[in-house]
């Protein structure tokens, strides 16, 4: 199918930012993490999987990062990834705001663009002028805030976010939840995040979910229909009201 001018001539669609066929892992016991799995991210936005433990999920993301090798299947990207972990203590390396987020830069830039870049990623994020700041006196939100202000710095384009909010408070967890929101539907270089939760009330948030079960993930769908389709499979807690 051509796309654009029916006059002019055809071109191919432009490639997903992420595209994952039939990929599969096991670990050294013998059971396995992912089943020929399948996934595709068309483009940018904020894409959510949900799942049980041991579905897969997390597994999933250090793959496509590049932290496990697969044992089968192709994982293609075509925008730099940057994986969040769901505690920002085991990412943040150095003391101060600054100089952690120059530790992910591209090796050779001159010192000014260096800078600017770790300005930039910090003002994104709402930290801004918090070059100097030692990372210890920040709240967990802050930390989150400022392993997602490592990734814009190293120019990332497609976010792994594995659970990022299961550390915080409940004003922490609104506000990362709001910050990837905005960057994902920004002007100007929206990025692709593909968010893990087992928050169900975060999927009413996304542009579209998919639930991993037994090393796979389902087709995408509407965040607040499949949240809802879960919560009608959960059992009764006492006094016949359904688990949130």
């Amino acid at each position: 199918m051509a796309w654009g001018n029916p006059s002019s001539e055809a071109v191919s669609p432009p490639s997903p930012a992420l595209e994952v066929t039939d990929l599969c892992f096991g670990w050294p016991n013998g059971s396995a993490a992912l089943d020929h799995c399948d996934l595709r991210l068309p483009g940018p936005g904020l894409w959510m999987l949900v799942g049980g433990n041991g579905s897969g999920k997390s597994t999933l993301l250090r793959l496509i990062a590049g932290l496990l090798e697969p044992s089968g299947g192709r994982v293609a990207l075509t925008l730099k990834p940057a994986l969040v972990f769901q505690n920002p203590d085991h990412q943040l390396l150095l003391p101060s705001c600054g100089t952690d987020l120059q530790l992910g830069l591209v090796q050779g830039l001159p010192a000014p663009e260096r800078q600017a870049r770790v300005s930039a990623a910090l003002a994104q994020v709402g930290l801004g002028g918090f070059e100097g700041r030692p990372i210890h006196t920040l709240s967990g939100g802050q930390k989150q805030r400022l392993a997602i202000a490592g990734a814009l710095a190293g120019d990332a384009g497609l976010l792994l976010l594995d659970e990022p909010t299961a550390l915080l408070d409940p004003e922490s967890q609104r506000e990362v939840l709001q910050l990837i929101e905005r960057l994902c539907h920004r002007r100007e270089r929206p990025l692709s995040a593909l968010w893990i939760t087992h928050r169900l009330e975060e999927l009413d948030h996304c542009d579209a979910a998919a639930q991993m079960e037994r090393g796979r993930a389902g087709a995408w769908q509407q965040g607040p229909a499949l949240r809802r389709r879960i919560e009608s499979r959960l059992p009764p807690l006492p006094g016949g009201r359904a688990d949130g």
